[in-house]
């Protein structure tokens, strides 16, 4: 079992290339919203660790998955901050401020 850590580039490209098979690089680049030097990077480190196969053709490079049992692991973390609601705090209608004696 491979362990891939939450939130990397990597864990990104290994579901996106589970969801839709067969996709370029050109694809990739697309749905990341990245250039294709920093794909072509991760997809070589995948590469070396036999997680993905590179298989260029002529006019496109197509990127096939290789293994099937990923873990996962790190805490994922939410990435949009939540504000969370407290309630309105009421004034007496009376209250004009501090009082001094």
């Amino acid at each position: 079992m491979i362990e891939i850590t939450c939130g990397t580039l990597d864990e990104q490209i290994i579901k996106i290339l589970q969801k839709t098979y067969p996709m370029t690089v050109e694809e990739l680049k697309k749905k990341l919203h990245l250039s294709k030097q920093q794909v072509i990077r991760v997809l070589n480190k995948l590469q070396v660790k036999g997680i993905v196969r590179l298989e260029p053709l002529p006019d496109k490079t197509y990127v096939r998955l290789l293994r099937h049992d990923f873990s996962f692991i790190g805490k994922k973390r939410q990435r949009k901050f939540i504000k969370h609601y407290r309630g309105k705090t009421h004034k007496s209608k009376d209250y004009e401020g501090i009082m001094y004696t």
